[in-house]
C-alpha cells in the first residue's frame, strides 16, 4: 500500500523555489524566472514533476496506491483523513481522529522540531533565508507569477 500526495504545479514550483534557496545542499536556484524555465524542463533535483506525478498515477492501475491531492487536504482535512482511514481499512473514533487533525494541521507542524528542519545545522538548511514549512496554502503562486 501507498499514499501519494501530489499538489498544484505552479505552488510546487514557489515552494521548490523557496527550497532551493534555504537547502544549502541544492545550488544557487538564480531568478524566479530562470528557476522557473528549470523546474518546467525538469533541470531540478529530482526531474520532472510532470513525470513524477504523471508515472504515480498510472502506478494505480498496478499497485494500490491512494492519490490524494494537497489542496483537498486543506479544504477538508477531515474528509481526507477518512479517505485514508478507509484505505488503511482502519477505524478510530472520532476523538483520535480530531487529535490526527489538530496535530496533522500546518500550523502544529510547523511549530513541531520534528517536522519543521529548525533542528538542521544552518550550513545545510538555513531557515533565516526562508522557512522549511513557508505559508502552507494553496493558490500563493499567484503572488509569484507574473502575467504576460
Amino acid at each position: 500500500m501507498m499514499v501519494y500526495v501530489a499538489r498544484n504545479a505552479n505552488d510546487v514550483a514557489v515552494s521548490y523555489y523557496y527550497f532551493y534557496q534555504m537547502a544549502k545542499m541544492h545550488p544557487d536556484p538564480g531568478t524566479w524566472e530562470e528557476f522557473l524555465d528549470k523546474f518546467m524542463t525538469g533541470k531540478v533535483a529530482f526531474g520532472s514533476w510532470y513525470d513524477h506525478v504523471k508515472g504515480w498515477w498510472e502506478k494505480k492501475k498496478h499497485y494500490r496506491i491512494l492519490y490524494l491531492f494537497y489542496e483537498d487536504m486543506k479544504q477538508d482535512p477531515k474528509c481526507e483523513i477518512q479517505k485514508l482511514l478507509k484505505f488503511l481499512d482502519k477505524d478510530l473514533p472520532e476523538e483520535t481522529v480530531d487529535k490526527i487533525l489538530y496535530h496533522s494541521s500546518f500550523d502544529m507542524m510547523k511549530q513541531n522540531p520534528s517536522a519543521n528542519y529548525t533542528t538542521m545545522p544552518k550550513f545545510c538548511m538555513d531557515h533565516s533565508v526562508s522557512p522549511f514549512m513557508r505559508k502552507g496554502v494553496s493558490g500563493d503562486w499567484k503572488n509569484q507569477f507574473t502575467v504576460v
